[in-house]
């Protein structure tokens, strides 16, 4: 066991998928009430942010080796795309960007393209759970559904963005809930203890 297995086990990356899912969507119904961003709530996002590539990953990795190689490269796709959303955060808060708009106007072609990336593997992770059979399918369904809600969203009405972000959050914070709650089928049993390669 290498140096990380005492610290990811597959209720600790359980927990952080459900605690950092459920802040992300905090921080994305705060700036839904405001209208825009507030030097609060993009401290909120970056934590959330920050966590998610960690946690991704750690899904990823309880799931071996059923979740096989499209398990691997979603993940790892997903946990790059970001990587980039939280330097956008940080970039949000240098120049006091106001909103979402604005930040993606500025930064693009580079949100369209992570946007993309964040989509496929989005969609690949997913996939990779109902085949690994390790996870509850109804929260690969919930990722699925999530992110390609997220992708066609912007534009639409703050409460339509909401929901789908709710949709894909639902998704991780799922997954989260049934390895912190041990709920795992034995189909593909997560390992007792993650070990990062």
């Amino acid at each position: 066991m290498n140096q990380f297995g005492h610290v990811f086990t597959p209720s600790r990356v359980g927990l952080m998928a459900l605690v950092f899912s459920a802040l992300y969507l905090l921080s994305d119904v705060v700036e839904a009430i405001q209208g825009g961003f507030s030097d609060g709530q993009l401290w909120l996002t970056l934590i959330a942010e920050a966590a998610i590539p960690v946690f991704v990953l750690g899904l990823y990795a309880v799931q071996r080796p059923p979740i096989g190689r499209l398990g691997r490269i979603s993940a790892i796709a997903y946990a790059y795309s970001y990587v980039f959303f939280t330097g956008t955060v940080v970039y949000a808060l240098v120049n006091a960007t106001a909103d979402y708009t604005t930040l993606s106007d500025e930064l693009q072609p580079w949100m369209t393209l992570h946007g993309a990336v964040m989509l496929a593997g989005g969609l690949g992770f997913g996939a990779a759970v109902l085949s690994a059979g390790v996870l509850p399918r109804w929260t690969a369904v919930s990722l699925m559904a999530g992110v390609m809600l997220v992708s066609l969203s912007p534009g639409l009405p703050a409460g339509a963005q909401l929901l789908a972000a709710a949709v894909r959050d639902l998704g991780f914070a799922g997954m989260g809930a049934a390895l912190f709650l041990a709920r795992a089928t034995p189909k593909g049993r997560a390992r007792d203890k993650l070990l990062i390669r």
